[in-house]
């Protein structure tokens, strides 16, 4: 039987966002004795970014735990490795096969404070600085908004328009962290997929960040995830 100092929680950040985002649940993780890396996601394409989840999976020992926040739901999804024994999302989006990125997150109404977005001549869409504090991360310290800002990393186009195969979460476990307060993905769309997929959900009224704003629910469903993986 494994145990939770055999697993890896490997993390990928959503759009508009690095491996730092990460800081405060991996710390957490470090102080609970669970092993955690970031995976660095160009947002360059869903290839690319799958690409990338799996060269951070093949770096470290088998089981792995892949959490995904936002966008990355569909990336962790699109992985088929055998290491990997569960699936975290946070506040998540979860196309099933033979839909889009874009096919889930519109398929609701936005929030009235989420912004419009749209591509820059070279096919990326960067958030303007004041949606840190109006959707992105409302729960953050003012200082964290800034940060957020500085490092954000946009998303391509063709991340959101590439239409996935089989998601993983139809042959591994499931947890999802939806998110009450969220206005980038909202409540109602979070929960379709959730109960779509057939995940444990655990709803908290935190906002979009809650591995920013909100360490303890998110930490909490990561050890639920780890502790049924390592008691089979």
């Amino acid at each position: 039987m494994a145990s939770g100092n055999d697993l890896t929680i490997v993390l990928a950040h959503g759009a508009w966002a690095d491996g730092s985002s990460w800081y405060k649940i991996i710390r957490g993780l470090r102080a609970a004795g669970v092993k955690s890396v970031a995976a660095p996601l160009p947002l360059t394409s869903l290839m690319d970014d799958v690409a990338a989840l799996e060269r951070t999976i093949d770096r470290v020992a088998a089981p792995v735990i892949l959490v995904g926040h936002a966008y990355a739901g569909a990336v962790i999804a699109s992985t088929r490795n055998e290491k990997v024994r569960a699936l975290v999302y946070v506040a998540a989006l979860a196309p099933d096969e033979s839909e889009t990125i874009g096919d889930v997150f519109y398929r609701t109404q936005p929030h009235p404070q989420a912004p419009k977005l749209a591509p820059d001549p070279q096919g990326f869409i960067w958030l303007p600085e004041e949606a840190f504090a109006a959707a992105f991360a409302p729960h953050a310290s003012a200082e964290e908004q800034s940060v957020l800002f500085a490092v954000q990393r946009p998303i391509a186009v063709s991340c959101i328009s590439t239409k996935v195969g089989r998601p993983l979460w139809r042959d591994r476990p499931a947890w999802f962290l939806l998110a009450e307060a969220d206005r980038m993905i909202i409540r109602e769309n979070q929960q379709f997929m959730a109960e779509r997929m057939k995940a444990r959900v655990r709803t908290h009224p935190v906002d979009h960040m809650p591995l920013v704003t909100a360490v303890a629910p998110v930490l909490a469903v990561i050890r639920e995830a780890v502790n049924e993986a390592t008691a089979s």
